[in-house]
């Protein structure tokens, strides 16, 4: 795709659909409508039995992305539709997501694997700035299941006017008679021939349709399988012995200092690293072999940096041991935060945090140069494989009998263990700790259930609409003013940020855990009208996990949609030992309906931080790491944070 070249190179902003190997269906651009089969080929040797398959035209360095055996499981249909009026053509809007699944629905999703129709809900990009470039963004309302097919229909659109838009041409051609076979486009017609019969079974006449496509989602073992090397070999050549660790600082604080909590631990960890160059500085990507699995250079490690903070609890009965997720291109310091402080002291618990390497301070160039240049974004997603290795071996210390509870730095002063690591490794973590959390939860053989709070999943979703992105969309912004073009890019980012993020984890925080993994339980409390981490993104990750929700979830009046929280079950009256959605409400405004953060007078204060700061809401969090129990703390009524 010509456009996604670097802006250094001379070439047209958009690629026109006649270029060799665009599909001919969509003349908006190459690589429309997405995900697409068009861009893929068979291959025997993937769990899907195919494989992306960009050419270079269409996409620099499109190797990492053809390492995928199909498409991101939380990907956005992606396509353009002149003139096309969703409220007149009766499309599901966020705020109705159950109008999707209607029998004359206007857009169709079904997976063939299973014959179901899939939830979704429809926008057009708020960011376009011309209207002839303005992106259809179909969202799944539940993650597509990894290594499933699905066939797309739209049909019966309309304009302002009320009148059905004429399909395209080539497309109008494709669904009609047989062509003859020198046709340019009888090729792509009995490529989509079985895409429109699965659609005459699933009700949706073709005679109706504006276009239909296909499309396969990547397998669970593309996505997670990178990871699971890692984690395996590298635990393996540990055996049963504790991960090497040096404390490089202990300061005990007064009461008077800090009346929560008593002793700063910090330190490094010796991680096995299997990124690209000697420390895995920022920039470095994994070391792939000749399977594509990520393969430790010899004697290569990671020095992976830690902070403990243990409460004055722990001094009178040994504590609760957990990691501590940091937020947005942060760092292992913010588990020194007020209310972290707070919920150790309050629940007796030691956290220990390391930096989220890939996505922390010190990432920050490569982030900015990845959105600047397409072809440098695995660097995120890989280092961040990474960061969750260090994270593993980091919890193997905290309860391993020779790991921090041998260290006098992790007793009283008489000898005794600060640390219970009979109780074993729990997790907590915010924001971009939420994000990334959900994926070290769904790989950590030692923590069994943790707390993301203010969470969500998948980049592509949440970037629009989060307030934190604006000085990033000015960079990307400048490599690709063209916001269709940027639609895209947000598609073909997750594809690979997939591998760093839950969106490519959440199949095994289900009742399936991935392979050689316990079986996990997460607790979600989330911010409602939440500025930096859209709800709608942990509404999906919730129906896809089969998470409950607490109900009442908010005050009547509260929540635009028709149905609120639609498709997610209530929790039983009795506390509840399973993953779940709890909403925090601190009376901000309803967020925007459309792809664009809440930002200005209208949409009120930030609840961001509202919910751990909240000595109600760190109650629940701390009954559920302690108990693996959802317990209702907040009476029978809707859950309420204070505005900090």
């Amino acid at each position: 795709m010509v456009f996604l070249v670097p802006p250094a190179a001379e070439a047209h902003p958009h690629t026109p659909p006649t270029e060799p190997g665009c599909d001919p269906i969509d003349p908006a651009a190459c690589l429309l409508p997405f995900p697409n089969d068009w861009y893929t080929k068979a291959d025997r040797h993937t769990d899907t039995g195919r494989r992306v398959a960009f050419t270079a035209a269409m996409l620099p360095h499109q190797a990492s992305w053809n390492r995928n055996d199909g498409f991101s499981p939380g990907s956005m249909l992606t396509t353009r539709i002149p003139g096309v009026d969703l409220v007149k053509s009766g499309v599901a809007p966020v705020t109705d997501v159950g109008r999707s699944l209607a029998r004359t629905a206007p857009i169709v999703i079904v997976d063939t694997d299973t014959g179901e129709r899939w939830p979704y809900w429809a926008e057009l990009d708020a960011n376009a700035t011309d209207p002839a470039r303005q992106a259809l963004l179909v969202h799944p309302a539940k993650n597509f299941v990894p290594g499933h097919h699905y066939v797309v229909g739209l049909r019966n659109l309309r304009g302002a006017d009320s009148r059905i838009l004429a399909a395209p041409e080539a497309f109008a051609k494709i669904a009609g008679r047989t062509l003859p076979r020198h046709d340019p486009l009888a090729a792509r017609q009995a490529q989509l021939r079985p895409v429109l019969d699965r659609l005459d079974r699933a009700g949706v006449d073709r005679r109706g349709l504006y276009l239909a496509w296909d499309f396969t989602v990547a397998s669970e073992r593309n996505l997670t399988g990178g990871m699971l090397r890692m984690r395996d070999e590298a635990f393996e050549r540990l055996g049963d012995r504790a991960p090497e660790f040096v404390v490089t600082g202990v300061k005990n604080m007064t009461p008077e200092q800090d009346p929560r909590i008593a002793r700063e631990v910090t330190g490094t960890v010796t991680v096995p690293s299997y990124l690209d160059r000697p420390g895995g500085p920022t920039g470095s990507r994994l070391n792939l072999g000749r399977d594509g699995l990520p393969r430790q250079l010899p004697g290569n490690t990671q020095q992976a940096q830690f902070r403990c903070e243990i409460p004055r609890s722990a001094f009178d009965k040994p504590s609760q041991a957990s990691l501590y997720g940091h937020g947005l291109l942060g760092s292992n310091n913010e588990v020194g935060g007020g209310n972290v402080k707070a919920m150790a002291n309050e629940h007796d618990i030691t956290f220990c945090a390391t930096k989220w390497i890939g996505m922390a301070d010190e990432d920050l160039p490569t982030v900015a140069r990845a959105l600047a240049d397409i072809g440098t974004f695995d660097a995120i997603p890989d280092r961040t494989q990474q960061g969750f290795l260090n994270a593993l071996f980091l919890g193997r210390d905290m309860i391993h009998r020779r790991g921090f509870g041998a260290d006098p730095a992790f007793r009283t002063d008489t000898g005794r263990p600060l640390i219970d690591i009979d109780k074993g490794l729990v997790y907590d973590g915010n924001s971009q700790g939420g994000i990334l959390g959900g994926s070290l939860l769904a790989v950590s053989q030692d923590a069994k259930r943790g707390v993301l709070g203010v969470t969500g999943m998948n980049y592509s979703v949440l970037l629009n609409r989060s307030s934190d992105f604006g000085p990033y969309g000015r960079i990307l912004d400048g490599a690709h003013p063209d916001r269709l073009d940027q639609q895209v890019v947000l598609s073909l980012f997750q594809m690979l940020w997939d591998r760093g993020e839950t969106n490519g984890y959440v199949s095994g925080l289900d009742r399936s855990p991935l392979p050689r993994t316990p079986r996990h339980q997460v607790l979600m409390q989330i911010a409602f009208g939440d500025h930096q981490v859209t709800t709608v993104a942990a509404e999906i990750e919730a129906r896809t996990i089969g998470a409950r929700i607490h109900e009442p979830a908010i005050a009547p009046g509260r929540n635009p949609d028709r149905d609120p929280y639609w498709g997610i079950r209530p929790l039983p009256r009795d506390p509840y030992r399973g993953s779940a959605l709890v909403v925090w409400d601190s009376g901000t405004p309803a967020p925007p309906l459309t792809n664009t953060p809440p930002i200005g007078p209208e949409y009120g204060r930030d609840p961001h931080s509202d919910p751990r700061n909240s000595p109600v809401a760190r109650q629940q969090k701390g009954a559920f790491l302690a108990t693996g129990l959802v317990v209702d703390v907040c009476g029978g009524a809707p859950c309420t944070a204070p505005a900090g």
